[in-house]
């Protein structure tokens, strides 16, 4: 009798232990999402200010700065990490065309408020790629631990589900391009 109940209290240990397992590997995912969120964020905040600059030289490139403006905003309404990934893929391209412009104006290039946001831009251009990289090793992390035996049997139990990796699109792998 007292074997069983020492078994049984060590099962339910081991038992207690893959929950919070599965738990913190959850909670390391969202947090690990929200550190892309804040930096995708930041990058929206610079849009503006960036269109600005460049439309105060530019004059009939009112098309590119619509793409601009209609992928930021769908970068700052999106409701899931789909979104996010195919949002964020979108502003990337827009940002491309941006800078594919300046290179016909010189004097925007010289620019120091210009040239001070490309900085910036590629600043957080490099940490959205790096809060990619971690998101996606969290990710990792937590579906292997939900398909792997037996912490499976308790993620199916409690209802943990395997978490999307954030995608860039074919083609969208490089980063802006911010140089002179």
């Amino acid at each position: 009798m007292i074997y069983a109940l020492v078994a049984l209290v060590v099962v339910l240990f081991i038992l207690i232990m893959i929950y919070n397992s599965l738990a913190q590997a959850r909670v390391a995912v969202n947090e690990s999402l929200s550190g892309i969120e804040v930096q995708m964020k930041r990058r929206a905040d610079l849009v503006p200010n960036l269109i600005e600059t460049v439309k105060g030289y530019t004059k009939h490139e009112s098309g590119v700065f619509d793409r601009v403006s209609e992928a930021r905003e769908k970068m700052l309404s999106a409701s899931n990490i789909k979104d996010e990934a195919a949002a964020d893929n979108m502003l990337s391209g827009a940002l491309k065309s941006v800078f594919a412009i300046a290179e016909n104006y010189p004097d925007l290039k010289a620019s120091t408020n210009f040239q001070s946001l490309q900085t910036e831009l590629s600043d957080i251009e490099a940490k959205i790629s790096y809060a990619r990289q971690f998101y996606n090793n969290t990710v990792k992390t937590y579906n292997q631990k939900i398909v792997t035996f037996p912490t499976n049997l308790i993620a199916n139990a409690f209802g943990f589900k395997e978490e999307v990796f954030f995608d860039a699109e074919e083609g969208v792998e490089k980063p802006v391009a911010v140089k002179f």
